[in-house]
C-alpha cells in the first residue's frame, strides 16, 4: 500500500492553485518535496511557507517552463537519478475561446503542457517505481474530459488524453504496486479562469454552488491516491453531475454543450 508519510514527492504547477495546496498538505507528512513551476519567486515563498510548518522537510525548487520542450526534457532527464515515490501532474493551461480564433502558440503550449509533458515525466520516474514496486502517479484532470466544451474544445480535449492515459497505464501496472489516480475537479476558486479566458471575452464563472474548495479538492486527491481510486470527482454536485453526464446519449451532449456555450457568449 502506498503512504504520503515521508514520501519523495514531485508537483509540478507549484506556485499556484491546486498545485499549492497539494505542497501545503503534502508537508506535514512528506519527507522531501520536490516543486516545479515557471515562477521562482512564487517557488522561493511557498519554500519558505513550506519550512514553517515542517522544518525537516527537504524542498527542492526548480523554474521550468513545461511549455519549453528542451526544458521539459531536461528535467525529464535529470529525475532519472532520483528517487521520486508520488508524481503529481498538475500543470495545466486551458484557453477560453472559439477554436478558430485561437492563436497558434497557445495551441501548442496547451498541447505541450497538458499531454506531452504529462507523459514525459511519468515516463521519467515511472521505471524507478516499478524497480521498486512502490510509488505513485496522480495526474489532474478535470470534469471537461467527460464532454465536448465549446469554449474550451482543446483543453477538454488534452484533459480527456489525460483520463485515458491515466487508465490505460494503471491498468498495465496493476500488479506492480503502482496507484495511478486521475483527479476530475469542476469549478475550483484558482487562478486558472482568469488566465485562460481571452481579453476579448467576459470573464464569467461557474454557478458558486458548484464550486468546492481547494482544500477539499486536495484533500479528496490525496486520500484517492492511497486508496488506489482511478478516478475522483470531488464535490457532490459534480460527482452526481458526471454521473448523469456518463448515462446521457452524445448528441444530446453536444446540444447542452452548444446552449451552455451561447448562453455564455450572450
Amino acid at each position: 500500500m502506498f503512504r504520503l508519510d515521508n514520501c519523495s514527492a514531485l508537483i509540478t504547477g507549484a506556485s499556484a492553485g491546486i498545485g499549492r495546496e497539494f505542497a501545503r498538505q503534502l508537508a506535514p507528512r512528506a519527507g522531501s518535496l520536490l516543486l516545479v513551476a515557471r515562477r521562482q519567486n512564487r517557488l522561493e515563498q511557498l519554500r519558505a511557507e513550506l519550512l514553517t510548518i515542517n522544518p525537516a522537510l527537504r524542498v527542492d525548487v526548480r523554474t521550468v517552463d513545461l511549455a519549453n520542450e528542451r526544458e521539459m526534457t531536461d528535467l525529464a532527464q535529470s529525475l532519472a537519478a532520483e528517487p521520486i515515490d508520488l508524481l503529481i501532474n498538475n500543470a495545466g493551461l486551458g484557453d477560453r475561446g472559439d477554436f478558430a480564433t485561437a492563436d497558434y502558440p497557445r495551441l501548442h503550449q496547451q498541447v505541450q503542457v497538458n499531454i506531452l509533458a504529462l507523459s514525459v515525466l511519468t515516463r521519467a520516474v515511472l521505471p524507478g517505481m516499478l524497480a521498486r514496486k512502490l510509488g505513485a502517479i496522480l495526474n489532474v484532470s478535470s470534469t471537461a474530459a467527460f464532454l465536448p466544451l465549446p469554449g474550451y474544445a482543446v483543453y477538454a480535449a488534452t484533459k480527456a488524453y489525460v483520463n485515458s492515459f491515466s487508465q490505460a497505464i494503471r491498468v498495465e501496472t496493476r500488479r506492480c504496486g503502482i496507484h495511478i489516480t486521475a483527479l476530475c475537479p469542476g469549478p475550483v476558486h484558482t487562478e486558472f479562469e482568469e488566465v485562460a479566458t481571452r481579453a476579448a471575452r467576459p470573464l464569467r464563472s461557474a454557478p458558486e454552488f458548484t464550486h468546492v474548495p481547494v482544500e477539499d479538492v486536495v484533500h479528496a486527491a490525496l486520500r484517492a491516491i492511497v486508496r488506489n481510486k482511478p478516478i475522483v470527482i470531488p464535490g457532490l454536485v459534480m460527482k452526481l453531475g458526471m454521473g448523469m453526464t456518463r448515462l446521457l446519449p452524445l448528441p444530446l451532449l453536444r446540444f447542452a454543450s452548444r446552449v451552455a456555450d451561447e448562453r455564455d457568449q450572450a
